[in-house]
């Protein structure tokens, strides 16, 4: 088709999960992006996971993700902050009969179920290995020259191409952004003990140290570790043998997890804060890394974007509801005005927070161990915590309670 409701620049985890959406809602979309269809179905795992908190979760089985996914992600069932290895940790475990916390999942089962779904939607029409090689924004409604040559149209143009943006740069949205003085060090490992299904935040002046819990394979228990480092030592970090690594990263665990291998292929990159003040604009709404992109001390990061998601698509369902053209200013000002106060607080705190564990030295430290005990003995505070955790906090759309809009 070379008309439908919305035009999306972008079709990784948050621009699939867009068209799949709106399919659901009997919304139609064009999804344009440069990537090969075989590298995104491609079998092999480099390393990566993500954890998908429970709202965004919901919203899968509201749209008919979940089964594609269905025993292939590990359930967080308790999260578990400290500050170094010592006392003062602070846990977070869902009461009986609430569900786990989320679930990690290999990034590779992500992009191929959702990618497949989008595929497999009706009114989604996926163009891969396409380009925009021209867009107009106009009055009447949005057209798009691809590279191949064809014409496409829509009411409304959704940027979905992450963290640098063409669309966003060429319609003049702003954003604050800045480097950390770290990077981040991806990998899987495997360990001789259980991490029974618990989340590890260990948080130490050098940055934190993440371990997230993953599915057994044939090799028995293993998790994902983010490992936070400063960016001058990345490079030489990266060069260390994997023996090395393991000894390394054995320290940093305190030995909790027993004796660690294999290890998987290792990848690395820089740190940094992104926020754009306006994630709309004539006819253009940004999701994803494109509005927005923060610090994984929280693992936030994707599950941000799945809010987008389930903001945008409610507003537009109640606006074609109400007759109203898809790309209406009223229904972007509602879009902006949902979205920008929750993704400004997450990237605040998450900033927040990577400075405040940041700080050197026995007294800083104290303060912080004082404040996870404190934390962990008031149910109130926690319980908001663990809200945030879940991406149930605020204005809950529709789509992340897991019913359709």
């Amino acid at each position: 088709m070379d008309r439908a409701d919305v035009l999306i620049l972008g079709g990784g985890l948050v621009g699939s999960a867009l068209a799949v959406a709106l399919d659901a809602h009997g919304l139609t979309s064009i999804i344009v992006d440069p990537a090969d269809p075989e590298l995104i179905l491609a079998s092999g795992f480099d390393g990566r996971a993500s954890a998908i908190a429970s709202a965004p979760m919901r919203m899968f089985e509201a749209i008919g993700v979940a089964p594609r996914l269905a025993g292939k992600g590990c359930p967080i069932e308790g999260i578990r902050v400290s500050d170094g290895l010592d006392p003062g940790k602070l846990d977070f475990k869902p009461d009986a009969g609430e569900g786990a916390l989320g679930h990690m999942f290999e990034n590779r089962v992500l992009r191929a179920a959702l990618f497949e779904a989008a595929q497999a939607a009706p009114g989604a029409d996926m163009r891969m290995k396409t380009r925009a090689v021209s867009v107009e924004r106009g009055a009447t409604g949005v057209t798009a020259t691809l590279d191949s040559g064809a014409v496409v149209h829509a009411p409304l143009l959704v940027a979905a191409e992450g963290r640098n943006s063409p669309t966003r740069e060429a319609a003049g949205l702003k954003t604050a952004r800045w480097q950390y003085d770290h990077a981040a060090m991806i990998a899987t490992l495997g360990h001789e003990r259980s991490h029974e299904n618990i989340a590890f935040e260990i948080f130490y002046p050098q940055g934190p140290f993440a371990i997230l819990p993953l599915l057994d394979d044939a090799n028995g228990h293993r998790s994902a570790v983010v490992w936070t480092v400063k960016a001058s030592e990345a490079a030489g970090m990266m060069k260390i043998s994997p023996r090395a690594y393991l000894a390394e990263a054995e320290k940093k665990m305190g030995g909790f997890l027993g004796k660690l291998g294999p290890l998987s292929a290792r990848s690395s990159y820089p740190l940094g804060f992104h926020h754009a003040a306006w994630i709309t604009a004539d006819r253009l709404a940004l999701v994803g890394d494109a509005a927005h992109g923060i610090h994984p001390i929280a693992g936030q990061g994707v599950n941000v974007g799945f809010r987008d998601v389930a903001t945008l698509v409610e507003v537009l369902v109640d606006g074609k509801r109400l007759g109203l053209d898809l790309g209406d200013p009223q229904l972007l000002a509602r879009y902006q005005r949902w979205r920008g106060l929750d993704t400004f607080m997450v990237a605040a705190a998450t900033d927040g927070l990577t400075r405040l564990f940041g700080v050197p030295g026995r007294t800083a430290s104290a303060v912080r161990r004082f404040g996870l005990s404190a934390v962990d003995r008031l149910p109130p505070l926690k319980d908001w915590f663990m809200s945030e955790a879940r991406g149930e906090s605020g204005d809950v759309p529709k789509l992340l309670q897991g019913v359709t809009a």
